[in-house]
């Protein structure tokens, strides 16, 4: 009987040795809880996380660290949380953090914001906390709220999604063609480009071959893209479009009589039409409205070009037909300012 005894012991005092389970372990099947409500042009996120799952999901060494840090807490739920209003990635912002005993577990209780800018007609959550990290068998049951309307779901490996509402056609419309002009005028290395083109344009005639031509290129490739029919990585084609800037500004700088041909439009129009692509890959494009979305966006684009033509080609007709001899120097100067940002940019995309 001692025999028995004296190996019994030593298990036990070995065992109360250990540190408590949680410094070192962390559960299966942890639970978490959503409600998401939408008032006006902002989103309210409570969610609610099992308190020790998420402790060993930020390598914490205590659970309530998890919490501490809003920072870091907050950029590990935009990375596996993604909400999307009205196609559009929207990011939230910890307002504050406490923690709730939830069957007699402690729970982080998150309250995040969301600004949206706009009421949303539609809302889609994708949800990934845990599941790929640190708990395969994590669910979270999710409430949302919007428009006096309620959709419910258990979110889990194998269903990570849960949507409610619809865009209208319209509004699908509008957002997109603002999107475009957006995407356009803040889009500097394509506004470069094409002043680039401008410069090499003889007649209006000759602009309006060079701008269809562009047009007729990048919107071969934005379906492409969009549709996921071609896809290239990102980095070569933004390094390809900073080399179309400095191809053609170098052109404007040591051969200022030549004139551009729509091929050379065309050729470089496919490369940009990729570039545009990328702004729609990072948004939830609605199935039933995407080839209005396309077009819209292509819209928007194609009437933010014009308006940067309609004002820029007038001016440079002007300065060509100035005499005086500081005004030779406008074009090329201009051209070798476009030439260093093209430098720059290739340099930072490439390398």
């Amino acid at each position: 009987m001692k025999k028995i005894l004296l190996p019994l012991l030593l298990i036990f005092l070995a065992l109360g040795s250990l540190p408590p389970y949680s410094a070192y372990a962390h559960t299966n099947n942890s639970e978490g809880f959503s409600t998401i409500q939408v008032k006006d042009k902002t989103l309210g996120y409570e969610l609610k996380l099992d308190l020790e799952e998420l402790g060993h999901a930020l390598n914490t060494a205590t659970e309530e660290k998890a919490i501490i840090n809003q920072k870091v807490l907050q950029n590990y739920i935009n990375s596996h949380i993604k909400i999307y209003a009205d196609s559009g990635l929207v990011a939230g912002s910890v307002l504050k953090t406490e923690i709730e005993i939830i069957k007699e577990r402690p729970f982080a209780v998150i309250n995040l914001a969301y600004q949206v800018g706009h009421k949303p007609e539609k809302l889609v959550v994708e949800y990934n906390m845990f599941m790929d990290d640190s708990d395969p068998s994590h669910a979270n049951y999710a409430t949302i709220k919007m428009d006096g309307k309620q959709q419910e779901k258990i979110l889990s490996f194998e269903s990570r999604e849960v949507e409610i509402g619809e865009i209208s056609f319209l509004q699908n419309v509008k957002q997109f063609v603002v999107l475009g002009l957006k995407h356009i005028f803040t889009g500097y290395d394509h506004i470069l480009f094409v002043i680039s083109l401008l410069f090499g344009a003889k007649t209006i005639r000759h602009i309006l071959s060079l701008v269809t031509a562009f047009t007729i290129a990048h919107s071969i490739t934005l379906a492409l893209a969009t549709f996921e029919i071609v896809h290239l990585p990102s980095r070569f084609v933004e390094s390809a479009i900073a080399l179309s800037i400095i191809y053609v500004a170098l052109i404007n700088i040591f051969n200022q009589d030549s004139k551009h041909q729509p091929w050379l439009a065309f050729g470089f129009g496919l490369i940009h039409g990729f570039g545009f692509a990328g702004i729609l890959s990072e948004m939830k494009l609605d199935t039933n409205h995407m080839a209005a979305s396309l077009v819209s966006f292509n819209m928007g684009i194609e009437i933010g070009q014009l308006l940067i033509v309609s004002i820029t080609f007038p001016l440079v007709l002007w300065i060509r037909k100035l005499k005086l001899k500081p005004i030779g120097w406008v074009i090329p100067g201009t051209s070798a300012a476009i030439l260093a940002f093209g430098l720059v940019w290739f340099i930072q995309r490439a390398f």
